[in-house]
């Protein structure tokens, strides 16, 4: 569902049958599908303490909202972004459980470790494709204000020895992704392919990281959409706000 708001440069947009609000600017930064797919593949219990690197206007956390947590710090350097995130926290009476936060990533050092580490970061390299006209975006889909190296360096500070890491990027940069894990002590614990149609080549991946060693669990690919152009059945019951966990091969 999307409707105005009383502002000419918002939409209100409402997810998991109506579960979820979410305020967003018209001609800045909107969010895609990699958030309910991020948010869907995340594993949390009821005592874990979360923290978001780059949540953007907040629709990675919000939609967390369904799983059981204690408590998701979200970090946003864009000021425009962490006030529209403020907004849609308060919207969803989650102030309790969700805390935004305007700072660089790279600076945050809040003196304690967190049990879940989560982000969508930025896919493209600051020096690759074209950079759109709108900051937010530019600076949300371009390695303008921190890289996958950085997202990796304050993933290993701030995660728990036996925490859990969760991100989704793109196929494309897999090798950087990987690059990123190892400089800084991390390790894929379970992987899982996004596929547009079946047959094709991943465009997307997502994966639960950490840092104890051992054998990766590769799921089946998810796969978004059917022959006939629509979403696929598991790719619906995601935009509905499932809970389960995906199935292994």
């Amino acid at each position: 569902m999307n409707i105005r708001t009383n502002k000419q440069d918002e939409t209100l947009d409402t997810f998991y049958h109506g579960k979820i609000c979410i305020l967003q600017s018209t001609h800045g930064y909107r969010f895609s599908i990699e958030a309910p797919l991020l948010a869907d593949f995340i594993e949390t219990n009821p005592q874990d303490e979360g923290l978001e690197l780059g949540t953007a206007n907040g629709i990675v956390s919000l939609l967390l909202s369904i799983k059981p947590f204690k408590r998701i710090t979200a970090l946003e350097i864009q000021k425009s972004l962490a006030g529209l995130a403020f907004k849609n926290i308060k919207l969803n009476h989650l102030h309790k459980r969700i805390q935004v936060i305007q700072q660089d990533l790279r600076e945050f050092n809040p003196g304690k470790k967190y049990d879940v580490v989560f982000s969508n970061p930025p896919y493209f390299e600051g020096n690759t494709g074209r950079l759109s006209q709108s900051e937010e975006i530019a600076i949300a889909k371009h390695e303008v204000k921190c890289t996958i190296f950085d997202v990796m360096r304050k993933t290993s500070e701030l995660l728990k020895l036996k925490g859990r890491a969760y991100f989704i990027f793109s196929f494309k940069r897999r090798d950087d992704f990987i690059k990123a894990l190892n400089k800084n002590d991390l390790q894929i614990k379970k992987e899982r392919y996004v596929v547009p149609y079946k047959g094709q080549e991943p465009n997307l991946f997502l994966s639960e990281c950490g840092f104890n060693s051992g054998r990766v669990r590769q799921l089946r690919p998810l796969i978004l959409y059917n022959r006939d152009g629509h979403y696929s059945k598991e790719a619906k019951q995601i935009f509905a706000g499932r809970t389960h966990e995906a199935t292994l091969k």
